[in-house]
């Protein structure tokens, strides 16, 4: 797994982490990609890696549950509950993993121009310590990768 250049992943906080990408697609089919589950399946996670469960309650106080098995046959569950939502352009939801320690604020941010759209996503973590261990968990890698492959769904969408 390699950021191949795609994603700019930036620390502008103690506590954050900002992850940026440009999609070739307009926001909508992105927001498609990030809020339902059948699609969530199609890209989400490093090549190898298969998401085995989407749940997803798209609503303010609704809950999203994920789990995804790698090559190896471990599986990786995650949660969370949605905090704000504006289609198509922000969401706000909790993020937790079930083997990482605290929960976490995440901000999605998507601005079309030009048929194309900007993917923010702003990490903001109980600690510093807690943002250290998740970066070193290979984070960034498996981002990149993902949304390398979020890409070529929504060029296919498009």
């Amino acid at each position: 797994m390699k950021n191949l250049g795609h994603l700019k992943v930036t620390l502008p906080a103690d506590t954050d982490i900002l992850l940026t990408r440009v999609f070739d697609a307009p926001r909508h089919l992105v927001w498609r990609c990030i809020t339902e589950p059948a699609l969530m399946k199609q890209w989400y996670g490093p090549r190898g890696h298969e998401m085995t469960l989407s749940e997803i309650d798209l609503r303010v106080g609704g809950a999203w549950r994920s789990v995804s098995r790698g090559p190896n046959g471990r599986e990786v569950g995650f949660r969370g509950i949605y905090k704000e939502i504006s289609p198509p352009e922000r969401l706000v939801c909790t993020e937790s993993f079930d083997d990482y320690p605290g929960d976490s604020l995440v901000t999605i941010t998507l601005v079309e121009s030009e048929g194309k759209t900007t993917f923010t996503l702003l990490g903001r973590y109980p600690s510093k310590e807690v943002r250290d261990i998740v970066i070193k968990s290979g984070m960034e890698h498996g981002a990149a990768e993902s949304y390398d492959r979020l890409n070529e769904l929504v060029v296919t969408l498009s």
